[in-house]
């Protein structure tokens, strides 16, 4: 076993200058409320860079620094040191080679990490240093709960015996912590988070149950045998949700919270009867992780900066729109979070309410006993409020009323299902709305999509294909420029793929779109906003990232397969065909037949051209 120096933090980072005596002090003191390694607390409040942290104390104890994002570990060798250890001392086992064992630490002065592992190991150790944030992410991947599932699975399916499901003992089970049900469903919420999945679908199959994960935005499957759990598990759900278990024939919808591994967890889960008996689909809101800032969720400097003069107005109607999963909501509590001041008068109106906020009034509809959108939004205005949130603009009613308060003084933010920005104004229009209400109340309007990044751990520069060459040809790019791609590896489940990033367009509305839309002139609206100075199409946004190296080319076709039904429902002004588009100048339309040529898709053929209706949330 390597000998370890003893070095104390706090007076290394103060002898080199780093911190100040009086940062050190104030550290110590908010350490003792937070129970944080000291390291960790200084970074936290911000006195000292992580990085210069590590290679100092990987310069002054002789340990390599490594940079785990590009580091293949192995998986087996990895859970050779107990899940227990490795959490509570931020210690990972990378590599195994004549001299020993190399063990990573987040804490290489951690004294007492190193006899834990020693004694656990029976074997040399060589520390290293690394990144905690780092460290975790493999911590989460290698110790996978997926063989305990499959072995509470079988538990669970040898106590239920016969084919019937006895509710009365299940029932009798509600708070018996040690009930192969409740552990089974324990560790299937454990491994959700651990993989970062955003829903669990669970399916019963003819012959087997699947339990599946959306992880960045994809499903990953796991299929079990023993297909009888299912009723034992939606029953514990329904159990969980106050829903009725002896409702099988009709959904329902319900929700609750839970916490693992000391995070809170906010689930909404709803039930579908099926063919091999019920559906559950549940929706995990991590609250730990808080509100993100508006210039954490992806958007350029020059969008936060614009998005933020926008919402700052005194009245008007913003909409954030995109698919289900798109990342509105952040979106829109990202601009709350901003707003929310104790001179601001702030209600929302959401189905269901997602993260509480304090200062601000949320109000959750329940249509069951007709506290719609439009009445509770009737009953808002009463209220005195400066800024109201709309969760969903669903219907006329509900569109109206957002509508006239917007133009009667008040700053109206809220979400509608299109594909792209230029096509939600119309999309109102559509609805039955007057025409001069939207011309008068719509100031801005931003569209998204989130596209999944290339894990760095195995990203590798990568050829276009075909269909992407057709893509970069009409854009008028150089498929000579590299591309990258994830070949998969144990940091990324082998998808290649690791996290999501958001691409935004914004568009703010002048008086020629206004006019345009008073008139219900949609060739005119849609020429005048693809040909505003500041519109970028969602498109050259993913574009953009691809070239940085952050997504692939294919996860650029996805969104331009995205917004191409949009477009192909209004045709633009066909350019002149001498024309070379450049990236920067590239408009939607150019980009919408790209994608149509290379789908199969002809403009000029109304039989090719189909018009995809917006989707709806769980």
């Amino acid at each position: 076993m390597t000998t370890q120096q003893r070095i104390r933090i706090g007076d290394l980072l103060v002898a080199q200058q780093i911190i100040t005596s009086a940062q050190l002090l104030n550290a110590l003191d908010e350490q003792k409320n937070t129970g944080h390694k000291l390291g960790r607390q200084l970074i936290e409040m911000g006195y000292v860079e992580e990085n210069t942290l590590l290679t100092l104390l990987s310069k002054q104890l002789n340990y390599p620094f490594i940079a785990l994002k590009q580091f293949q570990y192995d998986k087996e060798l990895v859970q050779i040191l107990p899940e227990t250890i490795a959490r509570r001392y931020r210690l990972v086992v990378l590599k195994r080679d004549p001299d020993g064992l190399l063990l990573g630490m987040s804490d290489p002065t951690d004294i007492f990490g190193l006899d834990e592992a020693h004694k656990a190991l029976k074997e040399n150790i060589k520390p290293a240093v690394v990144r905690e944030s780092e460290l975790m992410d493999i911590i989460d991947t290698a110790y996978s709960r997926a063989g305990e599932i499959a072995s509470l699975a079988e538990q669970l399916d040898e106590e239920l015996g016969g084919e019937a499901l006895n509710l009365s003992e299940l029932l009798s089970s509600v708070e018996d912590t040690d009930a192969p049900v409740v552990k089974l469903l324990q560790k299937i919420f454990e491994e959700a988070l651990k993989t970062r999945a955003s829903d669990i679908h669970i399916e019963p199959d003819e012959h087997v149950l699947r339990i599946r994960q959306r992880i960045d935005g994809v499903l990953a499957e796991t299929v079990m045998n023993e297909k009888r759990i299912a009723g034992a598990l939606v029953v514990r759900l329904k159990l969980m949700s106050n829903l009725d278990i002896s409702e099988k024939r009709l959904p329902q919808d319900g929700r609750f919270q839970l916490t693992i591994n000391k995070r809170n967890i906010d689930v909404r889960l709803s039930t579908m009867p099926v063919q091999f008996g019920e559906s559950v689909v549940m929706r995990l809101l991590d609250h730990s992780q808080g509100i993100k800032k508006l210039d954490r969720v992806g958007m350029t400097p020059e969008y936060v900066k614009r998005f933020r003069h926008i919402i700052t107005r005194p009245h008007g109607l913003v909409l954030v729109t995109g698919p289900t999963g798109s990342g509105k909501t952040t979106t829109l509590y990202g601009g709350l979070s901003e707003l929310n001041t104790p001179e601001k008068k702030i209600i929302t109106v959401e189905d269901p309410v997602e993260f509480r906020l304090p200062r601000i009034s949320q109000v959750q509809v329940h249509e069951k006993i007709g506290l719609d959108f439009a009445r509770v939004l009737r009953a808002t205005l009463r209220q005195d409020p400066d800024i109201l949130l709309v969760g969903e603009i669903r219907d006329a009613s509900s569109a109206e009323i957002a509508l006239r308060a917007a133009m009667t003084g008040h700053m109206v933010l809220s979400t509608l299902h299109t594909n792209d920005a230029v096509a939600s104004a119309l999309r109102l229009v559509d609805m039955g709305v007057d025409a001069y209400l939207v011309a008068s109340s719509l100031k801005a309007i931003i569209a998204q999509r989130l596209v999944r990044k290339i894990c760095e751990s195995c990203k590798q520069p990568a050829m276009p294909s075909s269909d992407e060459r057709l893509l970069l040809k009409s854009l008028g790019v150089d498929d000579g420029i590299p591309f990258y791609r994830g070949i998969g590896c144990s940091h990324c489940y082998n998808t290649g793929y690791h996290g999501r990033i958001g691409v935004f367009e914004l568009l703010e509305l002048n008086q020629a779109m206004a006019n345009a839309l008073r008139d219900n002139n949609v060739r005119e609206f849609n020429t005048v906003a693809h040909n505003h100075p500041h519109y970028r199409p969602l498109s050259l946004g993913a574009l953009d990232y691809a070239i940085e190296g952050l997504t692939t080319l294919e996860e650029v076709l996805k969104v331009t397969a995205q917004v191409e039904d949009e477009s192909i429902a209004s045709p633009p002004t066909p350019q002149p065909s001498s024309t070379v588009p450049s990236p920067a100048t590239t408009s939607l339309p150019a980009i919408a037949a790209a994608s149509d040529e290379i789908h199969g898709v002809s403009l000029s053929d109304p039989s090719t051209a189909t018009v995809d209706s917006p989707n709806g949330d769980i």
